[in-house]
């Protein structure tokens, strides 16, 4: 399993030396040694290692990366270049140009948004092929809340993007008296015409950042 080794470092490493994360870090370990598990090991942690602590601007949380293969890299929503649009991802990039008046991107591969301060986090940051949410429950969400709070602790005039009713429940980890919290519809197919198409998302992040004197994101 790959490790965390930028600014992520530090707020987090109280985390690796409780009981629930070395019992978490060896159920990991042995489902990669005897299943097909995704992402690849050494990008179960590549959200952190492309979107700094630092840098964190706006955070999207997903629930658990795709089981199929050749889709999960690490960043939640997000696929590898040629792979072809999941429907979750298809509807956000329909939203995202909508919303910014740009046309469809032709990849589905966001780590052009974790670059530039997007944390694409999964609530869960592994999952076994073929078998969706076979890694919820097994400690990855008692450690990606922690990851919510250290952001909502150390940080100011983040915007988080919840969408479902998953994600929103995150947003008592959040103090909204420093952060903004946008709420939505799940892109998915069967909720996305329920408000998250017009929600706006993209557009309303960058008017928070520019209030507070940041630099929009380049959607």
């Amino acid at each position: 399993m790959a490790a965390i080794s930028n600014d992520w470092l530090e707020p987090l490493k109280p985390e690796f030396s409780k009981s629930y994360y070395k019992e978490l870090y060896a159920r990991v370990k042995d489902e990669y040694e005897k299943h097909v598990v995704f992402p690849p090991a050494n990008e179960i942690f590549s959200a952190f290692e492309l979107t700094p602590l630092k840098d964190v601007k706006v955070v999207i949380i997903g629930q658990d990366p795709y089981h199929n293969v050749g889709q999960a890299h690490g960043l939640c929503f997000s696929v590898n270049d040629g792979v072809p649009f999941p429907p979750s991802l298809l509807n956000i990039c329909k939203e995202m140009a909508d919303d910014m008046g740009k046309p469809m991107p032709t990849s589905g591969n966001l780590q052009y948004l974790a670059n530039q301060g997007v944390l694409l986090l999964n609530a869960t940051l592994t999952v076994r092929s073929g078998m969706a949410g076979s890694h919820q429950g097994k400690g990855w969400e008692t450690f990606t809340d922690a990851v919510i709070k250290v952001i909502s602790d150390s940080k100011q005039n983040v915007v988080f993007l919840l969408w479902g009713s998953y994600a929103g429940n995150k947003s008592k980890l959040i103090d909204t008296t420093k952060h903004l919290v946008l709420k939505a519809p799940h892109p998915s197919p069967l909720s996305s015409y329920r408000g998250f198409f017009g929600c706006k998302h993209f557009s309303r992040a960058n008017a928070y950042l520019q209030q507070h004197g940041l630099p929009p994101i380049k959607w």
